[in-house]
């Protein structure tokens, strides 16, 4: 059918996609499919959303948004994107603690794979999530709240246990927030300094094409009003006073306002607009998320494979994301340092580099993020998650005609 993902770089093998627009609609196409699985955004970049069944967007269901202050909760249908959400939000006065980097994609999808934004103390977006209700593969609908039986494996779900079709998630009341940026950190000062230095505001991202004499931008997301010791210099990187792009060659205009200019939590945190396109998806990302403890070693062996790597890198961001109890979580029980690598598309080159980063990762206990790019040819991931048993067994009982299994939870799976 030739339909394809965000990026360009994975054409989807299932039979035909359907396009509900309602929960009843979604029923009887899940109860009538041997092989199911549902598509959010289309932002994962290997094969987790296929099936060679059949495909059932969420783009099309109810776009629910129901604020509960009193709780301080919001119920969202599972295909609103995080960009929408967060205008209403923000509109009612509210917010959410974090957004990644991109605002476009769905919240089911975004929980389902851990996807996360940055921060020292600050969780992926699935530990905002505080209930859910999924469509199983009996067609019966499941609710699960905070401290239920089986909620911590329900949430980083992997699409799994069915179609996400409301996720309730804790807010706060809103607020401001202001970006700046950094020219040239020196590596001596990430290597030696480098809780001192993802510490040093709300959300602390670092840019590099790794063959660099020193990191080429720093970008600190801070609260305003907050107190910052970091005036003109960033552990010796000097305050940029131009805007910038991560990627030199990419439109400034599509990044969220910079420069110290404060503005809602709604248009800062994610590092793109809304209301623009960030690229044409000519790329592809991998992401591995190591226990903070292996980082500095982890930034080390990637610098060593810059020979490799940086020809068919566009940029790699390091960042940080706090410990969670979420069994499937790249985060789960530890905090984390993520290394995301944005690359040119060429699938080919990229599969051919991903072993020997794989071989430098995963033996320090770098967790792949479920969506991106990443081969693990040793069957390695696996054993990186001790909760994995158990999240099988659940997946079994809200599944268990194996509607939602594809070919890589096969591979994941016992």
């Amino acid at each position: 059918m030739a339909e394809m993902n965000w990026a360009g770089n994975y054409e989807y093998r299932a039979g035909r996609i359907a396009r509900p627009e309602t929960v009843e609609e979604l029923r009887e196409l899940v109860v009538g499919a041997p092989a199911v699985r549902a598509l959010g955004s289309r932002h994962s970049f290997n094969d987790l959303a296929d099936t060679p069944g059949l495909l059932v967007s969420t783009a099309g269901l109810p776009g629910t948004v129901r604020i509960d202050e009193a709780s301080r909760t919001v119920t969202v249908g599972g295909g609103v994107r995080y960009g929408d959400l967060a205008r209403e939000l923000q509109e009612a006065g509210w917010a959410l603690h974090n957004l990644a980097s991109l605002p476009h994609i769905s919240v089911a999808g975004a929980i389902a794979t851990a996807t996360h934004g940055s921060g020292d103390r600050n969780g992926n977006l699935a530990t905002a999530v505080a209930g859910l209700r999924i469509l199983n593969g009996s067609g019966e609908l499941v609710d699960l709240r905070r401290g239920d039986e089986g909620f911590d494996g329900a949430v980083v779900g992997l699409g799994a246990l069915g179609v996400v079709t409301e996720v309730t998630l804790e807010i706060r009341p809103t607020f401001d927030a202001r970006q700046r940026l950094f020219g040239g950190v020196p590596w001596d000062a990430v290597l030696g300094r480098l809780d001192e230095l993802t510490s040093a505001a709300y959300s602390v991202s670092l840019f590099t094409t790794w063959d660099e004499p020193s990191v080429s931008l720093a970008w600190l997301k801070e609260l305003d009003g907050a107190e910052s010791a970091i005036e003109d210099d960033f552990f010796g990187a000097p305050a940029l006073t131009e805007a910038r792009h991560m990627i030199p060659t990419m439109d400034v205009r599509n990044t969220t306002e910079q420069l110290g200019v404060a503005g809602p939590w709604s248009e800062r945190l994610a590092h793109f607009r809304f209301e623009f396109t960030p690229s044409n998806g000519e790329e592809i990302q991998s992401e591995y998320l190591v226990p903070r403890s292996r980082a500095v070693e982890a930034i080390e062996a990637v610098r060593a494979l810059a020979p490799l790597v940086a020809p068919l890198l566009q940029i790699t961001e390091i960042r940080t994301v706090a410990a969670d109890d979420l069994w499937l979580s790249s985060s789960y029980g530890t905090d984390v340092v993520g290394l995301h690598f944005t690359w040119v598309r060429d699938q080919a080159g990229v599969e051919a580099v991903l072993p020997q980063v794989e071989a430098a990762l995963l033996p320090l206990g770098a967790r792949p993020h479920w969506g991106k790019l990443y081969l693990d040819r040793e069957g390695v991931v696996p054993s990186l998650y001790p909760r994995l048993a158990d999240f099988a067994a659940l997946a079994a009982r809200f599944d268990p005609d194996g509607r939602f299994r594809n070919p890589f939870l096969a591979r994941l799976l016992p």
